[in-house]
Formats: C-alpha cells, sequence, structure tokens
C-alpha cells in the first residue's frame, strides 16, 4: 500500500533538519567499543559514517552486537570507548560519550529512537502518546498538564492520518495491535524532527501486512532525508527497501555496502550454520 507523507513530518525550519541537504554526513563513528565486567566484549572497535536520507539495516546472528550499538548511539547505553560524533551543518563536531545529562537529553531528540517494545505509555491515548515526542520541546509544567501548541497538535494530526492511525487517536494505546503500537511509535519519533531515527527491529513480531506497512513508513522517512538506521533479520526485507547494509560479527564490522554485495559466502560469515534459517 503506497503512502503520501504529510507535510508536516519534518519541520524546514528546525535546526537539524536535513532533507534540504540529502547525502551529507551527520554521524561519525570512530572505534566504538563495549565490553562489561565480566569481560565481554560487545562492540568491538566499530567505525562507520552514516549520511542524511540513508535506509541503512543493520545484521546478524543474535548476540552480534546489533541492539547495542543502536542504543549507544542513541547514548541510552554508556560505551566504553571510542567516538560518536554528531556532525553539525557547519562540519563541528561533539562526541556523544562526553556528553552531560542534559546534552544526551538533547542528543536523543536529533536522534530518535523506535524500541522492539513501542514503549508507548498504555494508559494514554494514541494522541497524547504522539505528542510525548515533544516533551523536550515544551516547559515540565506544560508537559504535565498535556498543554501542546497548535502546532504540534496540528503535526500529530498529520501523522496519524500519514500512517492511518487517526482513526484510533483517543484510544488508549494498550488496546491497540503490536502493529498499531508501532506506527504509533513511528509517529512519536518523528515528533522529535531527528535528523537520524533508529529502529531496534521494529518488524521482529509483526504480521507480513503489518511488517510491509512499517518498512514503508521508514523508507519514506529515508526518503524525506532522515538518516535510517534498522535492525533487521530478513534479508529479503533488507535487499527490498534498504540503500546499505552492515553486517556484525561478533562486534565487529565484516560488511559494509550496497545489500546487492550481500554474497553467500558474506552470509555465511555473519550467520554460520543459521544461514538456512534466513528469510
Amino acid at each position: 500500500m503506497a503512502m503520501i507523507a504529510p507535510e508536516l513530518i519534518i519541520d524546514n525550519d528546525a535546526t537539524e533538519a536535513c532533507n534540504a541537504n540529502p547525502g551529507r554526513k551527520v554521524l561519525a563513528v570512530d572505534k566504538l567499543t563495549k565490553s562489561y565486567q565480566e569481560g565481554k566484549v560487545v562492540l568491538n572497535g566499530i567505525s562507520l559514517e552514516l549520511r542524511a536520507g540513508e535506509f541503512v539495516a543493520v545484521i546478524g546472528r543474535s548476540g552480534a552486537g546489533k541492539s547495542t550499538l543502536l542504543h549507544t548511539l542513541n547514548g541510552t547505553i554508556p560505551a566504553t570507548s571510542g567516538k560518536i560524533l554528531n556532525v553539525h551543518r557547519d562540519n563541528t563536531t561533539d562526541d556523544v560519550l562526553t556528553m552531560t545529562r542534559k546534552e544526551l537529553r538533547a542528543w536523543r531528540t536529533h536522534c530518535g529512537m523506535i524500541f522492539q517494545d513501542f514503549c508507548l505509555v498504555p494508559r494514554l491515548d494514541v494522541i497524547s502518546n504522539v505528542l510525548l515526542g515533544r516533551l523536550s520541546h515544551t516547559s515540565t509544567i506544560k508537559s504535565l498538564f498535556k498543554v501542546f501548541s497548535k502546532q504540534d497538535k496540528a503535526k500529530a494530526i498529520s501523522l496519524l492520518k500519514w500512517l492511518n492511525m487517526l482513526p484510533y487517536a483517543l484510544q488508549r494505546a494498550e488496546n491497540l495491535s503490536g502493529g498499531q503500537q508501532q506506527r504509533v511509535a513511528i509517529c512519536r519519533a518523528l515528533m522529535q524532527n531527528p535528523k537520524i531515527l533508529l529502529a531496534d527491529e521494529p518488524v521482529a513480531s509483526l504480521d507480513p501486512k503489518n511488517t510491509t506497512r512499517i518498512m514503508e513508513a521508514l523508507q519514506k522517512v529515508s526518503d524525506d532525508g532522515i538518516a535510517v538506521m534498522v535492525n533487521l533479520h530478513s534479508i529479503e526485507l533488507v535487499q527490498q527497501y534498504c540503500t546499505r547494509v552492515i553486517g556484525l560479527e561478533k562486534g565487529k564490522v565484516i560488511y559494509d555496502g550496497h545489500p546487492s554485495g550481500l554474497t553467500e559466502t558474506i552470509l555465511h560469515q555473519l550467520y554460520g550454520d543459521e544461514i538456512d534459517q534466513l528469510d
């Protein structure tokens, strides 16, 4: 089903909006590592760049470090060493690893995250959950009383309409199906006007129809100039929707290129005996 993006998905006046300059570097990762006290190394010297408008899949077997990579980029999991450089329009940078708590909150508005378990507030209605994406842009008192601007409300409505969720705007999030909740989570993330959107296995528990809806939505987000990075288990989806794929094996990047370059040899390196279980 083709979807038409609403005019209000991206705020063109936002400082970090990227659709006016697709292809510019928005993130630079250098020798990123994550290890735990027991000596387990999850990310091992990862270096990569992310550009506006890319739709990047991160693939690899369970335990390869895919989810840890996304959470580390977002700042929800602290890295052990390396650099995660937020690249501004004037090419100046700041390192996520050295940010204060306040700076990290600001970073997460530019680097939105869609979680596998949706992370919606179950008892709140759909439109309120979407408007929570504007919390960092409004005062605490206003957010407590759910006081949002007309522009924010209009954008929330536009996003919900885009993903065919407007009829459910006043329903509690806990009453929605998994696919519906994931669409609400996408709307909430886009309310932040992010320049980067990370999605941690967003279609893992969805049926084929909802999987198509979510992948088409993420594809349109990248077409609008936002850098999208998503963890996926289906090679078929990677080849159908993504413009680039990063393959992880034991916390290391062993492939970074176009999906068409995923040969049987590379897939076997990534998945070993699990290769027969791939879609």
